[in-house]
């Protein structure tokens, strides 16, 4: 089948390209610009155009696009001109992944974590959305069975069409609400229509709106506070992880600092179990190295770290710093400076009181342009709202080696070079932090 993806340098449509091209089907795609992204995609042999053109229709069985593509995009027109089949992301996953065995991970929160957690455990497939270190990519494809391990995103609906053998929710916090409408009840039975699609069932009973289904739903059921023991935090060849007992079945080490990270291991560990031994679990489970950008050490030196961490929210953001002051403390450093590039202008908003409150116990916060993602600019008063901390309003950030230069109207202000240094944002930041922008 020949296949093109509008949109396809996003990471969920990428992934979905990159399986179907795995598969043996021809793929195509489009997108706005050019990413990193993008010229994976061309050096895995699948042709990528740049814009959105009409040209790039011609003989496609099916165009697949992303959530975000309006229906005047030239390419849906002309492939609907064509009598080509037009698919949104959600309505393809029905034929996707309808033949899959599909390990499916929900949550507003940890789920890149948890399905990559998933992946190192678990035999079979993958699309995640974000690159496992341990394989350096968010999509495996393994011919030899059908299982599939399978980020499942909330924010279009389409995880209720992920086809899930297994439903892991790790939280179901309201996020993306833009697309239900700003409907709480319509949210949560999204999530209600999820579950119960599943026959297996691996879900939070402390997450406030999981814990009203106890009653009703069958499922292997996580009580973190008194299932998870024993949480420490050691070094293992001075790279983080967490150490916990869970539940009957012994103690765990997973790459990665905080509760967050047990939690995501736990739910991962009893997916599995239904289907192998946990002592299998319990060595496969160290093959996990993390994730690209969440808490991913890029640069190291005896008097400093600079850390990179797609958290975006500020319950990721809270959370992840709690590892991060844990970190710092086992390396001996008492400074730790965060750099934070807020993402969509509605997220920040609509959440910013609680923003004002996760960056508690920064020696310093750096501020950058807010990252817009296609939304229109509105007005925002960092400098008011964040007074409280000692604050740097700045443009962009670069690096060389292991300092951080923070730029403001092409000036230099000063250079990070101490301590442990963290930049929070699903924007461009990540390849600031890293010297690639």
């Amino acid at each position: 089948m020949k296949i093109h993806f509008i949109g396809i340098g996003g990471i969920g449509i990428s992934g979905l390209a990159q399986y179907m091209h795995y598969k043996g089907h021809k793929v195509s795609g489009s997108d706005i610009s050019d990413t990193v992204i993008t010229k994976k995609l061309r050096d895995l042999g699948i042709k990528v155009t740049v814009a959105h053109n009409s040209d790039a229709i011609n003989d496609q069985d099916l165009v697949i696009h992303s959530a975000i593509i309006r229906p005047d995009n030239p390419e849906i027109v002309a492939a609907k001109e064509k009598g080509i089949e037009v698919l949104a992301r959600r309505e393809a996953l029905l034929q996707i992944l309808n033949t899959s065995k599909v390990y499916s991970v929900a949550g507003a929160h940890g789920k890149s974590t948890t399905t990559a957690i998933l992946t190192a455990i678990m035999e079979g497939s993958a699309i995640i959305g974000a690159e496992s270190k341990a394989f350096g990519s968010n999509v495996r494809y393994d011919a030899t069975n059908d299982v599939m391990l399978f980020e499942a995103d909330e924010s279009d609906g389409s995880f209720v069409n992920s086809n899930p053998h297994c439903a892991i929710v790790i939280n179901a916090e309201p996020e993306h609400m833009e697309y239900y409408d700003y409907n709480f009840e319509l949210f949560y039975d999204s999530y209600k229509t999820f579950i119960n699609s599943a026959p297996c069932r691996v879900l939070n009973a402390e997450d406030p709106f999981l814990a009203t289904l106890i009653d009703e739903i069958d499922a292997n059921w996580l009580y973190p506070s008194r299932d998870i023991k024993n949480i420490e935090f050691v070094l293992i060849n001075d790279e983080p992880h967490t150490r916990f007992t869970l539940k009957d079945l012994g103690s765990f080490d997973v790459w990665g600092f905080g509760k967050h990270i047990a939690l995501d291991a736990s739910l991962a560990i009893l997916a599995a179990h239904e289907s192998m031994e946990i002592e299998k679990i319990r060595e496969n489970l160290l093959n996990f190295k993390g994730i690209k950008k969440r808490f991913d050490i890029v640069a190291t030196e005896l008097n400093s770290v600079i850390i990179d961490d797609y958290g975006h929210h500020p319950t990721e953001i809270k959370a992840t710093f709690e590892s991060v002051k844990e970190y710092a403390q086992l390396k001996g450093f008492d400074r730790i400076t965060a750099i934070w590039q807020p993402h969509k202008y509605s997220r920040t908003i609509d959440n910013l009181e609680e923003f004002i409150k996760c960056f508690e116990g920064v020696a310093e916060l750096i501020i950058l342009p807010v990252w817009s993602a296609g939304e229109a600019p509105r007005d925002i008063d960092f400098k008011e709202k964040f007074k409280g901390y000692n604050l740097t309003m700045a443009d962009t950030i670069t690096r060389a080696n292991n300092n951080i230069s923070v730029i403001k109207d092409k000036e230099t202000l000063k250079t990070l070079d101490k301590g442990l240094i963290i930049g929070f944002g699903a924007g461009d930041i990540t390849y600031q932090i890293r010297g690639t922008a």
